[in-house]
């Protein structure tokens, strides 16, 4: 039996909480779930194939559907391998759009340590962006080319969309995704190295 999760109208982390919950509850079938805004959408689909399921999304009338697929899936081994080299890197957690407390000094100070991460003998596997961290990731940020080069490289990018909706910015991100507190506590407690800056 198809289980069904309505998460219509429900902020983040909410609609991927009762997306795990749901998981947890089979063995392997199908689960639809509904949401209707597209950074629900994006972080169910996303939390969803972390966990190893197939998604399909349809969307009709404002509403996205979700089909999650538990239980059938095939993992090629060169893509397995490649997913396991993305882990090793450390994630690092940006929460302010400079380093340090001097203004000036501090935007230049985080520009070079952005642009430099592409040289790093170990490189990031994620950046995670919250608070003013998430202006370095919108339109006019001075590191976007630095950001979209990492993300080439296989680096995921991550904005809080709390914080992006606290500073209006949501619809000006420029590069990653957005998140949700729920992936960003996955991401740091499931990290072997969480560097914060």
């Amino acid at each position: 039996m198809e289980k069904v999760v309505d998460a219509r109208g429900l902020a983040c982390p909410q609609p991927v909480l009762m997306t795990k919950e749901a998981l947890e509850e089979v063995e392997e079938g199908i689960i639809t779930v509904l949401v209707d805004n597209v950074a629900s959408r994006e972080n169910v689909k996303r939390f969803a194939q972390r966990m190893g399921c197939t998604v399909e999304v349809l969307e009709k009338d404002g509403v996205f559907e979700l089909r999650v697929v538990k239980g059938y899936t095939c993992v090629l081994p060169h893509v397995q391998e490649a997913s396991e080299k993305a882990k090793d890197g450390p994630v690092i957690l940006i929460t302010s759009d400079k380093i340090g407390d001097e203004e000036e000094l501090g935007r230049l100070l985080m520009k070079g340590f952005i642009s430099t991460l592409r040289e790093a003998t170990l490189r990031p596997s994620k950046l995670l962006f919250m608070n003013t961290g998430v202006f370095l990731t919108v339109e006019g940020s001075p590191v976007i080319g630095a950001l979209q080069g990492l993300e080439g490289m296989g680096v995921e990018i991550y904005s809080c969309g709390t914080c992006l909706d606290y500073f209006g910015l949501k619809d000006k991100l420029a590069v990653g995704q957005i998140t949700n507190m729920y992936d960003t506590v996955e991401n740091l407690t499931g990290a072997s190295l969480v560097v914060r800056v």
